[in-house]
């Protein structure tokens, strides 16, 4: 099969928009800068787009030192990368049903997030010390199920604030599946930043054959599909103008209602090289279940 990556993305603060990137280091976390990141309410439930569809409009920038954040009406605040304006001791969030350690970011963060969201929250860094693990049920399910690729992803896979799994990994041709049904129906197509992937692949491989693919490897890194992304209603939240609408999610439902729950995209786990590095256009190795 020939296929290549043909785009990078990372979210820096959880549920906050993107960054479309043209490179980035990786390791056993995900990219980097991926969601390290989260805001939690003033009762420290994290937030998302699902109740705070303006989160969306919270541009993410990264330089050398700092994370910046911008937004409509709103100075632009920057986060210092190296944790010189965190606060306090390490605490303990909840990320669903998991738990890991974060300290939370300065009194300017959380003064601008709560003026723009207008609702009291703050920000908070995974810590340092965390060690949060991807789903182990659903990884030994795979290890089980493919037990000659096993071996390179023994030991464990710690992330950030993702709802699970270290990476996210969406294939073209699936996305040009559901936007021909949806012009099919008369409505309007809709860009793969709906579904907030790290990873986008595209050539020889068939809308939904993710269902069907044990790992990709790309640039020396192993990428193992352990589970498939259920969706909520993120990607019928228009990402430029934090309107939320009922496609994709209707037309998507009416085809893609798994077992597990309505599925587009793939999580995954990492087996990488010292130094790795991913590159858009790195030619991408598809191994197949069958």
């Amino acid at each position: 099969m020939s296929a290549r990556i043909l785009s990078l993305h990372i979210y820096p603060v959880k549920s906050c928009a993107g960054i479309d990137l043209t490179e980035s280091p990786i390791d056993r976390a995900g990219l980097a800068h991926d969601r390290r990141w989260m805001v939690v309410d003033d009762g420290g439930q994290f937030m998302t787009q699902r109740q705070w569809p303006a989160m969306a409009l919270i541009r993410t920038a990264l330089s050398p030192d700092a994370l910046r954040l911008s937004a409509p009406g709103m100075a632009d605040l920057e986060v210092a990368l190296d944790g010189s304006g965190l606060e306090g001791e390490a605490q303990t969030v909840g990320v669903w049903s998991d738990t890991i350690s974060a300290r939370r970011e300065g009194a300017a963060a959380e003064r601008w997030l709560s003026e723009f969201l207008k609702t009291p929250c703050r920000l908070l860094k995974v810590d340092a010390a965390a060690r949060r693990n991807a789903k182990p049920d659903w990884v030994s399910r795979w290890a089980d199920a493919h037990p000659d690729l096993a071996d390179a992803f023994v030991g464990e896979h710690h992330f950030g604030f993702a709802d699970g799994f270290p990476l996210l990994i969406a294939n073209q041709a699936s996305l040009d599946d559901l936007n021909a049904r949806l012009q099919a129906k008369g409505a309007a197509p809709v860009p793969m930043d709906r579904f907030r992937p790290n990873i986008v692949v595209q050539g020889e491989w068939e809308a939904f054959d993710e269902d069907h693919t044990a790992m990709i490897t790309a640039g020396g890194v192993r990428m193992a599909f352990v589970k498939p992304c259920t969706r909520c209603s993120i990607p019928d939240i228009d990402q430029r103008t934090a309107q939320q609408y009922e496609e994709p999610g209707r037309t998507l439902a009416g085809y893609r209602n798994l077992d597990i729950g309505v599925v587009f995209g793939q999580n995954a786990i990492v087996d990488a090289p010292a130094g790795a590095r991913l590159k858009v256009g790195d030619a991408v190795d598809i191994e197949l279940d069958f």
